[in-house]
C-alpha cells in the first residue's frame, strides 16, 4: 500500500463541549444553561436523558487529559459553559468556574498540549434566555463581557479562540425547528437570533484581540456541502434557497459585510427578523478573521418539497427527519447510500468540495476541519474491545479528502476529529456514540476504542 503524507506543521487535535461532557451542573456555582432547561421539556430528549452527570468530566479531567496526550494530538478543542462562568449571564465571574478551566489548560501545558478553546458551544445562561436569548441585542453585548472575562483568567494558555460553535444549530435548529434549545419554531425569532449571534462573535473578537492580542481568533461553521438531487429547476433552486440559510448567509457577512439579497428578501416580513440589524453591526461581524473552523459530516442532497415522489422515482430515500418547511426544501439519500448511526449519508467527497469552495469564493485564511467525526452503534465486546472499524474506514476517508484539497491548493492546516468521548449527544442523550474512547456511563470508565489507537498511530505517522 502507498502512504500519503500530511504537511509537517498540520495541526491534529480532538474536541469535546462542555455540556456535553462536564455533569456537576449544579456544583461550585454553576447556573441553569437552556439545555439544562430543555432537557426537562416532556419529550424533548430521547429517554428523557439529561446532562447532569454526563460523562462527568467536572470530576474526571486528569484522566481525560491523559486520553488526549496518550493520542499524540498537539491541540484539544474544549469549550467553555458560560453558566459555570457567569451564572446568570451577567455580572462578577464565577470564581470556581474559572478556576477549573485554569486548570483544565495548565493540564493541557503540562502534557504539551495546545488549548483550542470555544466561548460558546450552545449552554446560554438560562437567566439571557428568560430575558429574550439571541433574539434580543442584549445577549451579544453580555456575550462579549462574558468573552473579555475569560480571556483576562486564561487567556495566556490558549493557542486559539474560537467564537462561536455552529451558530446556524443555534439560531435556526433553536429558534425555527425548535429540536434544539431553547424549542421555540418561529422563524422571525431564528433570523433574529442568528444576527445577534454573529455580532455577539464580532464584539467577542474585539474583545479577544484586546486581551490577547497574539491569540488567534476564528469561529466554527457548519456549513453545508449542498447538491441538488436532480437537474430540475425546481430542485436547482431548492438547493440554492439551502445555500442561502446553511451557507451564504453567514460567509457573506463574515467575509463581504453583506447578509446575501436572497435571504433578506426571503425572511422579508419575519418579525423581529433582520430588522434588528443596525448601522455598523456589519462591520463589526465583518472583521478580519485569523482561521476559519469547518465543521462537517454529510453532504445534503436537496430537492424542492413538491417533488418527494420525483425523488423517489429517481430511487432517492425520502427520510422524515430531513425537511425544512420555511425553504421548501427536503433532504434525499442517494440510492443504496452507507449511513452512519445519525443516518448521515458517508460522501467524504462533500468535505473536499466545501474545503475547496470556501477557499475559491472567500477566504484564503487558514482552514481548519474543526470537527468530522460519526456515530456507531459501538459496544465492549467479549475481549474486552471495542472494534469500530467503521469509525476508522470513515475518519480514513476525511482525512483523505482534507489531503485532496491540500492538493488542490486549499490552505487547510488542521484536522480536529470529533469527538474524544462517547458523551450527551443532543437531542438524542446518550443513545449516540461519537466517542474515540467508549464510556460506561453508570459507572463513568474509560475505554480507548480501537479508532483510538488509529488515529493515534495516523497522527505519529503524520500519513495515511
Amino acid at each position: 500500500m502507498t502512504s500519503r503524507s500530511f504537511p509537517n506543521d498540520f495541526l491534529w487535535g480532538t474536541a469535546t463541549a462542555s455540556f456535553q461532557i462536564e455533569g456537576a451542573t449544579d456544583l461550585d456555582g454553576r447556573g441553569p444553561s437552556i439545555w439544562d432547561t430543555f432537557c426537562r421539556q416532556p419529550g424533548a430528549v430521547r429517554n428523557g436523558d439529561d446532562g447532569d452527570i454526563a460523562c462527568d468530566h467536572y470530576h474526571r479531567v486528569d484522566e481525560d487529559l491523559d486520553l488526549v496526550h496518550r493520542l499524540g494530538v498537539g491541540s484539544y478543542r474544549f469549550s467553555v459553559a458560560w453558566p459555570r462562568v457567569q451564572p446568570t449571564g451577567k455580572g462578577p465571574a464565577n470564581q470556581a468556574g474559572l478556576d477549573f478551566y485554569r486548570r483544565l489548560v495548565d493540564g493541557l501545558g503540562t502534557r504539551g498540549v495546545e488549548a483550542t478553546i470555544t466561548l460558546y458551544h450552545w449552554d446560554l445562561p438560562q437567566s439571557l434566555q428568560d430575558n429574550g436569548g439571541w433574539v434580543v441585542r442584549d445577549t451579544a453585548e453580555r456575550f462579549a463581557e462574558y468573552a473579555d472575562i475569560v480571556a483576562r483568567a486564561i487567556g495566556d494558555g490558549a493557542a486559539r479562540w474560537i467564537t462561536l460553535n455552529e451558530p446556524w444549530c443555534s439560531a435556526w435548529r433553536g429558534y425555527e425547528v425548535g429540536d434544539h434549545a431553547p424549542g421555540i419554531t418561529d422563524v422571525g425569532q431564528a433570523a433574529a437570533a442568528h444576527h445577534h449571534l454573529l455580532l455577539a462573535h464580532g464584539l467577542a473578537t474585539e474583545v479577544l484581540r484586546e486581551a490577547t492580542p497574539e491569540v488567534p481568533v476564528g469561529i466554527a461553521l457548519n456549513l453545508a456541502a449542498l447538491r441538488p438531487g436532480t437537474d430540475d429547476p425546481l430542485d436547482v433552486a431548492a438547493t440554492l434557497r439551502m445555500d442561502g440559510n446553511r451557507n451564504r448567509i453567514f460567509l457573506d457577512p463574515l467575509f463581504r459585510g453583506e447578509y446575501p439579497a436572497d435571504m433578506l428578501e426571503h425572511y422579508a416580513g419575519r418579525e423581529p427578523g433582520f430588522s434588528v440589524v443596525r448601522d455598523g453591526d456589519l462591520a463589526i461581524i465583518r472583521q478580519p478573521l485569523d482561521f476559519l473552523g469547518v465543521n462537517y459530516y454529510s453532504p445534503e442532497i436537496i430537492v424542492d418539497a413538491t417533488r418527494r415522489q420525483a425523488a423517489r422515482e429517481f430511487g432517492y430515500t425520502v427520510p422524515t427527519r430531513h425537511e425544512s418547511h420555511d425553504l421548501a426544501a427536503v433532504g434525499v439519500q442517494s440510492p443504496g447510500a452507507k449511513v452512519t448511526q445519525m443516518n448521515w449519508e458517508i460522501d467524504a467527497s462533500g468535505l473536499r468540495e466545501l474545503l475547496g469552495r470556501t477557499s475559491r469564493e472567500y477566504t484564503d485564511i487558514p482552514l481548519y476541519v474543526t470537527e468530522n467525526g460519526a456515530a456507531y452503534d459501538d459496544y465492549v465486546g467479549p475481549t474486552g474491545e471495542v472494534r469500530d472499524g467503521e469509525r476508522t474506514e470513515y475518519l480514513r476517508a476525511h482525512l483523505g479528502a482534507v489531503l485532496d484539497a491540500i492538493e488542490d491548493g486549499v490552505n487547510v492546516v488542521g484536522f480536529f476529529e470529533w469527538s474524544l468521548l462517547d458523551n450527551f449527544e443532543w437531542a438524542f442523550g446518550y443513545s449516540r456514540r461519537f466517542g474515540l474512547v467508549w464510556v460506561d456511563f453508570p459507572t463513568g470508565t474509560r475505554l480507548p476504542k480501537q479508532s483510538y489507537d488509529w488515529y493515534a498511530e495516523t497522527i505519529k505517522a503524520k500519513a495515511l
